[in-house]
């Protein structure tokens, strides 16, 4: 007696629709993504309890004949590709012919629908794998699928689904992105006869992102458009000081199918590395055009992740996207007085960026009197004047001090410092030409386990770095030779901080990491005096470099109190 037997269709059925559709979300996200195929401008969704009672969609796309309604619901049917070679260069969202008859396995279903060739269109009804009926029935052009009591058939996966309101903020995040993908499209989600989102269509990605999200999401992102080769990588994304505790607002697009994917994220968060404070996450709405026959998107079952034939070239077109993009201009970060609330009607990102004076090529002239810089830093408009901020002092012996039209900056002189040293670390390395200094006597040193295998690990990249150092058995090790950017004094704690420092990072971000400890441990200090030439010149350099609004290691460097603030603040009003 045999132990292996094919399980009847209906067992196998229940089994593949499983994979397909998970929970109601699923159901929604299918049959909008055959609507979105159809050519739909108009996309409906009702739902009742989450969905797990009624989801119904309706759009007014191509609709279909009643030979294609009856057809559509055998598995492996499908209008969108005809052969193998047509899944090396799927252009459609959907493409298996899995979807219907996936959702009708586990549901009591009825399609209604017409491609408006004739007058009438079409009715199909189905409980599961039975057909129950097809009929004729008056219906415009466009396609209405409602699916009843989800998962009847199924109790064991009905009861793992998650509340009325997990299930809809589901759908709702769902449709936020067909919308973000499709802004020339109507989408209506209603929830139990409430509406929980109305979309109509509009001009493009900025008008979908202030329509979803508000004015104030939208201020703080700037544009990508970047080409190479075949690929592009355009749409929106953080700004300079913006971005979030989280990583909520971060939509990828693949030939406008929104997906989930590692290299895309992991070149996104490399590219704002030192370019947003601490503990943040950028945003993005970032759109991926490349040409079909170079990702497959076969996968997975829900389609939501794809394979690149080149994933180092996709890797590279972010990261090249974000430094075009942030080539036109960075921020200084605003802060306002207590109870006083950021303008509502400020000017835009852009505008501001511009307005703030922030250099784009060049520091412009030098510094006039050891007091003074010219209108190329921040906080300074382009009117003209040869005068610029005035170099009012030190606060607390850690703040540089300035005052111009538009208010006044505050400059943390250990991150600016910081800034400054980095990017001179970073041209020494890159031409491998650390000034070292040898001891005549070396610098013993004993380390903990962990240290030792971070020693081992990082030994390259330290040498490299101008730290010459060799074991002296057991866990003792001898530095013979450093940077000579330090005191004597300084290389073994800083030594023992880069092994710190350490982590499962690229080597690429390891070694920017320990430029950032080196340029953090030879930096002034908070505390110390600085006389007027020396922060005349700090200043100076600082906005010479690329990023002069963050420290390497993401912390703000400098800070705006606005003059329009200021005068709220204190109640005073402006002279004529």
């Amino acid at each position: 007696m045999t132990r292996i037997r094919v399980l009847p269709p209906e067992v196998a059925g229940k089994i593949a629709a499983g994979e397909v559709v998970e929970r109601p979300a699923s159901v929604v996200k299918e049959l909008v993504e055959n609507a979105l195929d159809a050519g739909a401008a108009d996309v409906r969704v009702e739902l009742q309890d989450g969905g797990k009672r009624l989801v119904r969609v309706v759009d007014n796309g191509s609709g279909m004949g009643q030979e294609d309604a009856v057809l559509c619901f055998r598995r492996h049917a499908t209008s969108k590709i005809a052969s193998e070679e047509d899944l090396g260069r799927i252009q459609s969202l959907g493409f298996r012919g899995e979807a219907l008859a996936s959702i009708a396995a586990v549901s009591r279903l009825t399609l209604k629908t017409s491609d408006g060739a004739t007058e009438r269109g079409t009715q199909v009804v189905r409980e599961a794998e039975k057909l129950v009926s097809v009929s004729d029935t008056a219906f415009p052009r466009g396609t209405s699928v409602e699916v009843r009591d989800l998962f009847f058939n199924l109790p064991a996966r009905r009861k793992f689904l998650r509340s009325d309101r997990s299930e809809l903020t589901l759908i709702a995040k769902y449709l936020t992105t067909a919308a973000l993908a499709h802004p020339g499209v109507r989408f209506v989600l209603q929830h139990g006869g409430r509406e929980a989102l109305n979309a109509p269509p509009v001009a493009g990605l900025r008008e979908r992102v202030f329509q979803l999200y508000g004015r104030t999401v939208l201020d703080g992102l700037i544009e990508l458009d970047y080409a190479e080769g075949e690929g592009r990588a355009s749409g929106l994304a953080s700004s300079p000081l913006a971005g979030r505790l989280d990583r909520a607002h971060q939509f990828f697009f693949v030939n406008l199918r929104p997906v989930r994917d590692r290299i895309l994220q992991a070149a996104l968060n490399q590219a704002y590395a030192g370019r947003l404070e601490k503990d943040r996450s950028p945003e993005a709405f970032l759109f991926l055009t490349a040409p079909f026959a170079e990702v497959d998107v076969n996968v997975h079952p829900a389609k939501s992740e794809v394979r690149f034939a080149d994933a180092q070239a996709v890797f590279r077109l972010v990261l090249r996207a974000v430094e075009a993009a942030m080539g036109r201009g960075s921020g200084v970060k605003a802060v306002y007085p207590s109870g006083a609330a950021a303008p509502a009607d400020g000017p835009r990102v852009e505008e501001e960026q511009k307005s703030l004076g922030l250099p784009r090529g060049g520091p412009g002239e030098a510094v006039e009197s050891g007091r003074r810089w010219t209108s190329s830093l921040p906080g300074v408009r382009e009117s003209g004047s040869p005068a610029g901020p005035q170099l009012l002092g030190q606060y607390l012996d850690m703040y540089i001090v300035a005052a111009a039209a538009e208010g006044l900056l505050v400059i943390d002189q250990h991150n600016a410092h910081e800034r400054v040293l980095y990017e001179k670390y970073l041209e020494i390395d890159r031409a491998r030409a650390w000034p070292r200094k040898t001891l005549l006597v070396p610098v013993v040193i004993d380390l903990s386990p962990a240290q030792v295998a971070s020693f081992e690990e990082n030994a390259a990249l330290l040498d490299e770095l101008g730290f010459g150092a060799e074991p002296m058995g057991g866990r003792s090790l001898a530095i013979k030779e450093y940077p000579d950017i330090f005191r004597t004094e300084e290389a073994r704690d800083v030594f023992l901080a880069l092994l710190e420092e350490a982590g499962d990072d690229r080597p690429a971000d390891r070694r920017a990491r320990f430029l950032a400890t080196l340029a953090c441990k030879t930096a002034i200090k908070a505390g110390q005096p600085l006389t007027g030439e020396k922060m005349a010149y700090l200043v100076e350099e600082l906005f010479r470099t690329s990023q002069p609004a963050l420290c390497p290691h993401g912390r703000p460097v400098v800070v705006r109190l606005e003059r329009a603030q200021i005068e709220k603040g204190l109640r005073r009003r402006e002279t004529p």
